[in-house]
């Protein structure tokens, strides 16, 4: 028997972890190795013995059968889904993330051990999971260039185990955090402050086509509302870029054109004071910094960002530009790895294999990010959208290989954003790929799916599933972020639920004067911050291995962490998914049906940690969109139903029991999406009484199983209502005058 720390390869030629069998018919070659220190005591490396040299290579392991999974995987070269099964063969190519449930059927049972295999880089190499008809779990280990074939072999894939899902899947990430020591987990990195505030990108509104005097509109156009954002993205369209004389566009719906490259670092003249086409204005006042210092004066704002792509623009940088010379730019024809290729054509790979990429030598590419990014904060630019991330896979051959290749720019990325943007202003995007993740320190902000597609009604329920999973596995490096939506929208509702759970950064691309205030108020605060939830925004426990975009009769349930409660997010999905045959995102379904779920407690698995001492187990619920209090014991569950597209969005508070012998709870603001997001301090008061901090304006709702003797708000007493069936207290805060203020709440009885 071969054991690896509760990790084990039976003489029967099963492979158990923590003594449930999770492979079987395990390969002979397959070898086991501990994984070292940490503590960690349930972990173990799989790599293989004896291994031929070759810059691809794929291992069978052993069999998986009648155990459930959920994996992610990329479905197109710059983004993953996930997908459930219960067998080898479901396991699609370039698999990132797998977890296997070893009891079938065990989801709500302690007994239940979950396994989880994290496909890793080792030296040049990167390895992914895959299926094949035997049902065999295969490891496909892979370099990027022809020339770099030879590898160690031993430490292919991490394997964790244990019987709390979340908690394994941290642990596992941090084990292979101190084995690589090319990354950092997501709780050691600064996050970005524009998380906090809500914000508008100009993609959607303008596309390339955007202009200076496009911003001012759109920015304008949303405070004229009452809504103003507070940090605004100045997507592609901003840059000097052009094709090459001999070039062949390329121009999808709405999209760039990828045959351009970028031929000067320093913004076109749609952004340079009285620019004309064709002329260059010299003198940096008149470039971005001036549009940048008239929007940050006039509106307020916080935080400018501007998008530019990890090579510089889509073809990359000009080989022959001038004043580009330095950076020693040459041109690279990218070949994607036939995992991409078997998943899904893509039209911009098509094009830069027929154009080339403009690459910046890896040697000179921490130069070219300095030069940019520096110029940029000296217009008032506080961070970037660094987007396109997983080209650099395309074009490791001569130069060591893809994952040398993405680590030299990933660092030097980083270095250029420690020492420009010092909030750490860095958005990742298109960056799906292991070599960025095993490779970032810093960055702490992901885009977590495919885009938001306006005009896709396929998309939509898919867009919010995707998140969900994909955070499962990103979350643990970074913040997830879902993506700009559009508030006049037949989903929009629907996204803006979503987005109020994630834990994520909110933000919008309405075209100018094209606007929902009445449901963004339901997402932002009169002073622009947002009630952000502490955690990246994942599927509840009972969800993980369901699949809600198809089975017909799973709701998608989404749980995170405020300082206070928990927050539910419960979503129909029902209706459409990514399609394997036709490598696109299809209706499967025109009319899914109504489907019915249950919420409890313990769906927000961490609410324990900002319960206090002494909670027994006891939550209420309020239901947003139902406006309805419910008490709920420890394992009680509250049905839910949802039709086709619904949501609902549900608060989940431990209750306290007061010296009074009153029970009660802080909601929040109840107009509000995550309502209690809005409170920010619970403590005892005077004479038995209770002492909220509450943030924001609007009605503020708690439950109280007694109707209080008095409600002061900073000390001043205000009028309150009483429901005496549901013990739902409401009373109103005005706007504070201070940002970030919260009011002092006094309850007494």
């Amino acid at each position: 028997m071969t054991v690896g720390a509760g990790i084990a390869v039976q003489e029967d030629g099963s492979l158990a972890a923590l003594g449930a069998t999770v492979l079987t018919e395990v390969r002979d070659n397959v070898l086991v190795t501990p994984a070292a220190g940490g503590g960690m005591l349930d972990g173990a490396f799989l790599g293989v013995r004896s291994a031929p040299a070759g810059s691809r290579s794929v291992f069978p392991v052993g069999k998986l059968r009648d155990l459930r999974f959920m994996c992610t995987f990329r479905f197109k070269m710059w983004w993953m889904t996930q997908r459930m099964g219960s067998s080898g063969r479901d396991i699609p190519v370039e698999t990132q993330f797998l977890i296997i449930e070893a009891a079938d059927g065990a989801r709500d049972k302690q007994s239940a051990v979950y396994t989880v295999f994290l496909p890793i880089l080792e030296g040049s190499f990167r390895a992914v999971l895959q299926g094949n008809e035997d049902d065999e779990l295969e490891i496909c280990l892979e370099s990027g260039d022809p020339a770099v074939e030879s590898f160690e072999g031993t430490h292919l894939v991490y394997v964790g185990a244990g019987s709390d899902p979340f908690e394994v899947i941290t642990n596992a990430v941090k084990a292979v955090e101190r084995h690589l020591q090319t990354f950092s987990h997501r709780e050691k990195k600064k996050m970005p402050d524009m998380l906090n505030w809500f914000g508008w990108c100009t993609w959607d509104a303008f596309y390339t086509d955007v202009t200076a005097e496009g911003v001012k509109e759109g920015l304008q156009s949303l405070e004229k509302g009452g809504v103003a954002p507070k940090f605004v993205i100045i997507d592609d369209g901003w840059q000097s870029v052009s094709m090459d004389p001999a070039g062949t566009a390329c121009i999808s719906d709405n999209a760039a054109n990828f045959a351009n490259r970028l031929y000067n670092i320093k913004e076109n003249h749609k952004f340079q004071k009285n620019g004309r086409k064709g002329h260059r204005e010299d003198d940096p006042a008149n470039g971005l910094a001036h549009i940048v210092s008239e929007i940050k004066g006039k509106h307020e704002l916080k935080y400018v960002y501007v998008w530019h792509a990890i090579t510089g623009y889509w073809g990359g940088v000009r080989p022959s530009a001038d004043g580009m010379e330095h950076y020693q730019s040459k041109m690279q024809y990218p070949v994607s790895s036939p995992g991409v290729q078997k998943n899904e054509p893509c039209l911009f790979m098509d094009n830069i294999a027929a154009n080339g990429l403009g690459l910046v030598n890896p040697d000179k590419v921490f130069s070219f990010y300095n030069e940019l990014h520096s110029y940029l904060a000296s217009a008032g630019i506080d961070g970037v959208k660094v987007d396109v991330q997983n080209v650099l896979e395309a074009v490791g051959a001569g130069h060591g290989g893809r994952v040398l290749l993405a680590r030299k720019y990933q660092q030097a990325l980083e270095a250029s954003i420690a020492r420009n943007f010092h909030d750490n202003g860095i958005i990742s995007c298109m960056s799906h790929n292991t070599d960025n993740l095993y490779s970032s320190k810093r960055s702490a902000v992901v885009r977590a799916s495919d885009y938001f597609w306006p005009r896709d009604p396929a998309s939509h329920t898919i867009h919010i599933a995707a998140v969900a999973y994909n955070t499962v596995f990103v979350g643990e490096f970074m913040q997830p972020d879902w993506d700009m939506f559009h508030s006049v929208h037949p989903m929009a509702e629907y996204h803006a639920a979503a987005r109020a759970v994630g834990g994520c950064a909110i933000y919008v691309s309405d075209k100018p004067g094209n606007h929902d205030f009445d449901l963004l108020r339901k997402l932002v605060l009169p002073d622009g911050s947002i009630l952000r939830a502490k955690l990246p925004g994942r599927p509840t426990r009972d969800c993980l291995f369901s699949d809600p975009t198809r089975d017909g009769k799973s709701i998608l349930k989404i749980w995170n962490l405020n300082a206070h409660s928990g927050v539910i997010g419960a979503f129909n999905c029902q209706g459409a998914g990514w399609c394997r045959e036709g490598k696109k995102n299809l209706i499967h379904d025109v009319q899914p049906g109504t489907i019915t779920g249950a919420v409890r407690g313990r769906d927000v698995s961490r609410l324990p940690e900002v319960a206090g001492d002494g909670w027994n187990g006891d939550v209420i619920v309020y239901s947003h969109v139902a406006g309805e209090v419910t008490v709920l014991p420890k394992d009680a569950v509250l049905p839910v139903t949802l039709r086709p597209r619904e949501y609902e969005v549900f608060i989940v508070v431990p209750l306290k029991r007061l010296p009074t012998g009153a029970s009660f709870a802080p909601i929040g603001l109840i107009g509000m999406f995550n309502s209690g997001g809005a409170v920010t301090g619970v403590s005892d008061g005077d004479d038995g009484g209770v002492e909220v901090k509450v943030r924001g304006a609007g009605t503020v709702g708690a439950y109280s199983s007694a109707r209080p003797k008095s409600v002061a708000v900073d000390s001043e007493a205000v009028d309150f209502s009483y429901h005496d069936g549901t013990g739902l207290v409401t009373f109103e805060v005005g706007v504070p005058v201070r940002e970030l203020y919260s009011w002092t709440v006094s309850i007494e009885y």
